[in-house]
Order: C-alpha cells, then structure tokens, then sequence
C-alpha cells in the first residue's frame, strides 16, 4: 500500500477549490424561486451547502462563518456567508 504525503499547499488548495464550489451554489438562485430569507437556521445552511453537521460546525469553530446564537438557535445571514465563502488570495509564508 502507498502512503501519500498531504502537504499545507495541497490542504489550501483543497479549501480554495471547496470555498469556490460553495460560492457557486450560493450563487445559483434559478429566477422563478422566491427571494433568499436574511437569516437561515443550521438546518437551512447545511442543505444549502450540502454539508454535515459536523462540517458546519468546524466552519463555525475555525471562524469561517460567523453566526448569531438566540434561544439556543443559531442563525446564520445569507449576506455573511456568502462573503465568508469568497475565495481568498492566499497569503504568501517567507
């Protein structure tokens, strides 16, 4: 069996990829559906992005997405996520 080494340059390149497909989707609004909500629950954002829970909940953890708590609930604005998932130049190490 072959043992493959991940480097930190092949893990941002997958973030980029995967921060640019989630741009897309976000993006993709067909013209006959009704307008997006302001604020989406965990729920909501997970079947959005197609992602788990666990998933969303490391994008919260790691400060990708910020989110507002009430009641136990947390509410995540379309608006922040969407910029949240912008892809980012990444930053050069000297």
């Amino acid at each position: 069996m072959a043992t493959e080494i991940i480097t930190r340059e092949d893990l941002q390149e997958f973030r980029q990829q995967l921060l640019g497909d989630i741009q897309q989707l976000l993006q993709q609004q067909p013209a006959n559906t009704p307008p997006r909500k302001e604020w989406l629950k965990s729920s909501e954002v997970r079947k959005l992005l197609g992602i788990s829970a666990g998933t969303l909940q490391q994008l919260c953890l790691n400060g990708t997405l910020a989110y507002t708590k009430v009641g136990g609930i947390h509410f995540f604005r379309y608006q922040d996520l969407a910029k949240a998932l912008e892809p980012q130049t990444p930053s050069r190490r000297r």
